[in-house]
């Protein structure tokens, strides 16, 4: 990212409190958690503002994972019944993958073939009901099974930073250290390359955690980045083994960072505990 993008995207982004105006609706959309009220756009609660494509959101800093039917989430497997798994993504009441939700036909005698207990896998929501029951669906690009690495664990509000303008922030991470990384709108993030790689990768996303609220934070991680030896041509260390990735797990970083910020848009009149047919 040049300094111009860089000052773009710190410009359209400011701390904004509950009933603060951020901008005048003359040619702006209010979305998430924002309301036109008197020709302004207000904020409905305290985050961080985000403009893009005349959408004026807010981006909260704190608060739990609200599951919304689109959204890409990152599981682990908990149980498995006689026509499906549970799996774990991170909310109150755990959600549900039906074998009839999986891109090719499963035996209900095999089940753990195709997914064991423990093993993570990149899905996304296609259904939220009102008692709070979870369906999960594989049949999407990008998702399946994620082997080996490791899950990092962030707040969920703090998953559009990490992924930033455009998917910026993460290929910035992604290139630097030659990892393959899948980001779920739950706050689960895998990553997987060597060891220099995967482990600087959880630092640089330590990072933008603990730093979500402070501006010209891009331009803050790639010059820590390269403090540590890990410009945008990776590592001065080893990256053997990591030049040619998988390319289905290449497809599902880009899958999971690069349409976060469109779910979230397309969610703006969606509700919460929506109990929609799958699309």
């Amino acid at each position: 990212m040049d300094k111009e993008e860089i000052k773009q995207e710190t410009s359209e982004r400011k701390i904004v409190t509950p009933g603060e105006i951020i901008i005048s609706a003359e040619d702006k959309l209010p979305g998430d958690f924002t309301r036109n009220e008197g020709g302004n756009i207000i904020a409905n609660r305290y985050g961080l503002a985000d403009t893009s494509n005349r959408v004026v959101k807010i981006i909260p800093i704190s608060g739990v994972f609200e599951p919304r039917r689109g959204n890409t989430v990152i599981g682990r497997v908990e149980d498995i019944t006689f026509n499906g798994w549970i799996i774990d993504i991170g909310t109150t009441s755990n959600a549900f993958l039906s074998l009839a939700e999986c891109p090719r036909f499963i035996d209900r005698n095999n089940i753990a073939e195709f997914a064991a207990v423990g093993d993570v896998l990149s899905l996304k929501i296609y259904g939220v009901k009102a008692a709070g029951s979870i369906d999960l669906t594989l049949k999407s690009r990008g998702l399946g099974k994620l082997e080996g690495g490791r899950i990092i664990r962030i707040n969920p509000h703090k998953v559009p930073r990490v992924i930033g303008k455009e998917g910026s922030m993460i290929n910035l991470i992604k290139n630097s250290t030659k990892t393959e990384i899948t980001v779920g709108q739950n706050g689960y993030i895998w990553v997987r390359g060597d060891v220099e790689g995967e482990k600087m990768a959880e630092e640089a996303i330590g990072l933008i955690s603990k730093e979500s609220m402070s501006s010209g934070l891009t331009e803050k991680v790639e010059e820590f980045l390269k403090s540590k030896g890990f410009g945008m041509g990776g590592s001065e260390q080893s990256s053997e083994g990591m030049t040619n990735a998988d390319s289905k797990d290449s497809n599902n970083a880009e899958e999971g960072s690069s349409n976060s910020e469109e779910l979230e848009n397309s969610n703006i009149t969606e509700d919460k505990t929506e109990e929609g047919d799958k699309e």
